[in-house]
């Protein structure tokens, strides 16, 4: 259970390890940065980084290690330092005496080599196990960097980009081709390699083999390269991304550009579980809440995105864990039976379990898959014709019970999607809350709630309930939970790192839902004629 006097349990870890996610490489560096006690003049001398305002093209000098003394922010981002980002000087504010060591500091670890970056595990522990404190201090280090990022521009050093599109549709499979033929063309300042989805690799509408052939035909027209052997650098240069492969090695990819709608921004979200690479979206969908960029401009917004850089946004996620109710004790009773789930079930309690005096037995429940979820957490009744018996639990108390279809327990970002749909309330996703809505209710009192987003939810099936009830998360891995089941719905630390338009992103979103929802739609009330004297 979550409590503020609980201990972080012990992990024995694996050994110490490093990643190339740009997110967490900051999360880790804003850590360490918080809790630095001394000025970046007391750093030690091969990694002290100006932060002085200049230009990008004409860096100020810098005092690193031997090879890159005096060489400027440029030299954090040679090919032998591994950078995977850079932050524009400009697009942060300078550290004067009045308290801004701390952000100095945090930019200063920000920008260092991967090398020089220490990372915790993540892994290792999930977000529903973290105290109250640990949760609070994670859901703020968060908000925090998010905050700092909106205000930066980040210019990314882009080798392997990721193309996810709508598979299915086949009015984006020509725009999929044009794109990639665009990113593998010669007049390129990187050779990009480009990951497209393997169901792409035999599409007769995208063509390999032309796209190869015509691409080459470039290079030879820019007397680079020879046909064969621009036909064999395009070839290793054209790759196949596969669901296990986004999964196993997110890492590989530095930066995502989507093709779609919201759907497929959703898509991304649910591949890419852990690490998330930065995410451009074109908008080729309906509604487009979470798609920002207009598909003709993508020549020029894309151009922009690797030479000038672009400013990210952090989508809060949900980590939802399904728990498993266990067996309490063998039976001489036929396995499998009736009669022996009515026994191991009768006299079980769940809130007893979960809050009472029961809840320091850990062998009452099992976890049974953990999901990142960036819309939404639904539970509901499935394919049963009763209404959902549901019990909700936040933290160390019992909130209420609940009789109705479902719950649906939906972040910022999916407000405007199914908690929308069920009466809940629209919220602006910069805002660190957690939604919490029934789904047609039988009740004229349950109104939706907002919560903070350090609570651990918990929403499960009692064991007297009638009948089962299903979760579903971001749409997907739809999950039965029987009696004694429940779901854990916490803030996850594995943000989602979204590419936003130049502007303000509060305007943008107030435009958003007026323009595609209609929302306070209405003529205009006429005024008062007077009497003519």
């Amino acid at each position: 259970m979550v409590s503020a006097d609980n201990k972080l349990p012990l992990i024995r870890r694996s050994g110490r390890r490093r990643t190339e996610c740009l997110v967490h490489q900051f999360l880790d560096s804003q850590r360490r940065a918080r809790d630095a006690t001394s000025s970046v003049a007391g750093s030690e001398p091969d990694s002290e980084i100006s932060l002085s305002p200049t230009p990008f093209t004409s860096p100020p000098s810098t005092t690193v290690d031997g090879d890159c003394k005096d060489k400027g922010l440029d030299a954090l981002i040679s090919p032998d330092r591994k950078h995977r980002a850079i932050v524009d000087p400009y697009s942060i504010e300078p550290a004067d005496d009045g308290g801004q060591t701390d952000q100095q500091a945090w930019t200063q670890q920000m920008t260092k080599s991967l090398s020089e970056v220490e990372l915790n595990n993540y892994d290792d522990l999930h977000s529903r196990l973290l105290t109250k404190k640990q949760l609070s201090e994670m859901a703020w280090g968060v908000r925090e960097l998010s905050r700092r990022l909106s205000s930066m521009r980040i210019r990314f050093r882009v080798k392997t980009i990721f193309l996810l599109t709508k598979i299915y549709d086949q009015d984006l499979i020509p725009k999929t081709r044009e794109l990639t033929r665009w990113l593998l063309h010669p007049d390129r300042e990187f050779k990009y390699t480009v990951y497209v989805q393997d169901k792409l690799k035999h599409n007769k509408k995208f063509d390999v083999n032309g796209l190869i052939e015509e691409t080459a035909k470039d290079y030879i027209t820019s007397g680079e390269l020879g046909l064969e052997e621009a036909k064999t650098d395009l070839s290793a240069r054209l790759r196949y991304w596969s669901e296990d492969m986004c999964r196993k090695r997110p890492h590989t990819f530095d930066f995502v550009i989507s093709l779609g709608g919201d759907g497929t921004v959703l898509y991304a979200s649910w591949l890419f579980q852990r690490i998330v690479p930065p995410v451009l979206s074109f908008a080729l969908g309906s509604l487009g809440f979470l798609t920002k960029f207009d598909f003709e401009d993508y020549q020029k917004t894309l151009t922009s995105a690797f030479t000038k850089g672009v400013t990210v946004s952090l989508r809060l996620r949900f980590e939802g864990t399904v728990m498993r109710s266990q067996r309490r004790k063998r039976l001489e009773i036929e396995p499998g039976s009736s009669e022996e789930e009515e026994a191991l079930l009768q006299g079980r309690d769940l809130v007893e379990e979960l809050i009472g005096e029961e809840r320091e037995d850990e062998h009452t429940h099992r976890p049974d898959g953990t999901f990142e979820i960036l819309n939404e957490v639904v539970v509901d009744r499935g394919p049963s014709a009763s209404l959902s018996n549901l019990e909700i639990f936040g933290d160390d108390e019992h909130f209420t019970s609940v009789l109705a279809d479902g719950i649906c327990v939906s972040t910022p970002t999916g407000s405007t999607a199914y908690n929308l749909a069920a009466g809940g309330s629209l919220c602006h996703p910069e805002n660190p809350v957690m939604l919490v809505t029934a789904i047609c209710a039988h009740t004229l009192s349950f109104r939706p709630i907002i919560l903070p987003d350090t609570i651990v939810l918990r929403v499960g099936v009692p064991y007297e309930a009638r009948t089962a009830a299903w979760a579903s998360f971001d749409g997907r891995e739809r999950v039965e939970l029987k009696p004694g089941d429940y779901v854990t719905i916490s803030a996850s630390r594995f943000p989602f790192a979204s590419v936003q338009a130049e502007g303000r992103r509060s305007e943008d979103w107030v435009n958003s839902i007026s323009g595609k929802l209609g929302w306070n739609k209405r003529q205009k009330q006429k005024m008062y004629k007077e009497w003519e004297k």
